[in-house]
């Protein structure tokens, strides 16, 4: 229907009423069978969704910036007819795998830091990563929001200037900022797996809706 600063505004102006009465207070608990009206519409649960993406460059997570070119929301478009939006954020210039759901408690599981939900990368540098910077990642490097380090670490292929980097954390652009801090260039930025869920058999800017297992293994958090 809105956004939760929009409900507040209509709340606030005396729009919404529960069960008859006007309600004006933020944070009024409802509960399943009560009627819920804005404007005179009674409101109805919406369908939970839940959607995988293959993030093209350029594009920038995000429900609406009137300054970008390009967002995820428009490669989806009016093709889901439930408001979803982005599970956390992808630079605009990383791609793979980014989910979308109107969840907000499994957006809220899936993102928020004590909950330290698997991601794996496939990391392009510039150069060939050293033996030692190899160990210094998996040890851990000093950023400056505290220290960070990979999980696990690989090179693809034998080729050393391409990494499969496993990690759990969810700070703002760390994978670049631990590659930045030992020297290195991160090319391109490819995630391939996040909460059990990967973009295999999606081209880049492709998405599709969660199977009914996929569904069932984020609820249950039967993954990593």
């Amino acid at each position: 229907m809105c956004s939760r600063r929009e409900a507040d505004e209509y709340i606030a102006a005396g729009l919404v009423t529960v069960n008859g009465q006007v309600v004006t207070e933020m944070g009024v608990k409802v509960k399943p069978g009560d009627d819920v009206r804005f404007n005179g519409e009674r409101m109805k649960g919406e369908q939970k969704v839940y959607i995988v993406m293959n993030k093209p460059k350029d594009y920038v997570t995000t429900m609406g910036d009137p300054y970008a070119e390009d967002t995820v929301m428009d490669l989806i478009g009016d093709k889901c007819p439930q408001r979803v939006y982005p599970v956390g954020r992808l630079d605009k210039s990383t791609t793979g795998v980014l989910l979308f759901t109107n969840d907000g408690d499994m957006a809220e599981q899936l993102t928020h830091p004590s909950y330290n939900k698997k991601k794996v990368y496939h990391v392009f540098l510039d150069k060939n990563l050293k033996a030692t910077d190899f160990q210094q990642l998996l040890q851990g490097v000093k950023l400056e929001d505290g220290m960070a380090q990979a999980d696990s670490l690989s090179y693809v292929d034998g080729d050393h200037a391409q990494l499969g980097l496993e990690i759990h954390s969810g700070r703002n652009r760390v994978v670049r900022r631990m590659f930045e801090t030992l020297g290195y260039k991160v090319k391109k930025l490819d995630r391939v797996y996040f909460a059990g869920i990967t973009k295999k058999n999606l081209k880049r800017g492709q998405w599709r809706f969660l199977t009914e297992a996929e569904m069932t293994m984020l609820k249950m958090g039967s993954y990593e």
